[in-house]
């Protein structure tokens, strides 16, 4: 069993706030209900998360916009759905790379990995991940599997990065001397 604090456990999470962005014209516009959204925000609030959203926006700039209010409100965790693809539309990562001080692509190829797994055009999502001031912000894609897959890497290292983005030390396995790793 994973010690309280330890990567992807629920009770260290309980003091990090999360906004969920949904980027569709679509949804926005109300041609249909927005799906990642919901799914996003009840994932991180199985981590632990306090969970604002979806807010749901049009591609583009709106995206931008959302992402810059949600840095400077202090959310500890911002997580986008949709927009990550090769459409003409598409350009969370593009919004996303305007505001990140710094990209962490590992977290981005993690996810394209685990939806390779399953179909081969999880190859064509564009997401990535960054830091924005003290933000972690993460972009899914839109379909409810590519949430899913998304969901499943974060869970393994969503409170362990922001633990680290907010200063915290890296968990010492036990009897290694000095805590080495």
């Amino acid at each position: 069993m994973p010690e309280p604090g330890a990567a992807g456990t629920g009770p260290a999470a309980g003091g990090y706030r999360a906004l969920v962005v949904t980027a569709s014209n679509r949804a926005a516009a109300g041609v249909y209900p927005d799906k990642g959204g919901p799914l996003v925000a009840e994932g991180l609030a199985g981590l632990g998360l306090t969970v604002d959203g979806p807010r749901v926006v049009p591609d583009g700039d709106p995206v931008e916009a959302a992402l810059r209010e949600a840095v400077a409100a202090g959310y500890d965790v911002v997580v986008t759905t949709g927009g990550t693809g090769i459409s003409p539309t598409d350009r969370t990562p593009e919004a996303t790379r305007r505001v990140v001080a710094y990209e962490i692509p590992g977290i981005a190829e993690a996810i394209r990995a685990e939806g390779l797994a399953k179909v081969p055009t999880a190859a064509l999502s564009r997401g990535l991940a960054g830091v924005a001031g003290t933000t972690l912000i993460v972009n899914l894609p839109g379909s409810t599997g590519g949430v899913r897959d998304g969901l499943a890497v974060l869970g393994r290292l969503l409170v362990h990065a922001v633990d680290q983005i907010r200063g915290g030390d890296h968990p010492r396995p036990a009897g290694l001397p000095g805590g080495q790793h």
